[in-house]
Order: C-alpha cells, then structure tokens, then sequence
C-alpha cells in the first residue's frame, strides 16, 4: 500500500491508501477526495485531476511529461513548474508518503 496526502487549497489533509499499480487520480477518486473529477477516466484527455506535487517529491515522480500530459495541463487554470495530472502518476512503493497539493479550481 501506498500512503498519498491530498491537499485542499484551504490546507485541509486527505490522506488514502492506495494499492500500487492505481494512479493518483484513481486512489483520489476511490476514497471520494474533494477537487479530484477525472472525468475522462484516466486517459489524460481532460484536465480535471490538476495536482502541484510538493517540492520534495518533484524528483521521484518527475515533471510533466512532453506530449500528451504537458497538452492538457494547457487546459488548466494556474499551471506551475510542479503540475502533473495526477492520472499520469502511478503510485508504487517509492511514492509512500507522497504530498499533492490541489489547486483552487479544476474547470
């Protein structure tokens, strides 16, 4: 199991567990974490599972990748250096513990 802590804006913690192999969005959507929609499902076709991962977890799941995740963050609202989709984030062992900060709105 994976622990992932999901940040609301106002700083409120949701912290799940997840198996590894899900995504972000998967275990966010799974355990009802506000501010988390994909609507696509996973598919990296919308934007709505917009997360800032923390600075000190940026190394291990890497930046956005050039493409198809990079496209869609252009549909987001107040993209930075640290946004992912968090459907694009597979959760695994290495990732116990990891930090997403979530932005204000995802429409």
């Amino acid at each position: 199991m994976t622990r992932v802590n999901y940040v609301e804006a106002n700083g409120k913690v949701h912290a799940v567990e997840a198996d590894a192999g899900m995504s972000a969005m998967e275990a966010a959507v799974k355990n009802a974490v506000p501010g988390i929609d994909g609507d696509c499902g996973g598919a990296a076709a919308c934007a709505t599972c917009h997360v800032y991962v923390d600075d000190a977890w940026i190394a291990k799941t890497g930046p956005a990748q050039d493409g198809l995740e990079k496209s869609m963050l252009e549909f987001a609202e107040d993209v930075r250096e640290s946004s992912r989709l968090a459907c694009q984030i597979t959760l695994d062992e290495r990732l116990d513990g990891l930090v997403l900060r979530l932005p204000e709105k995802q429409h």
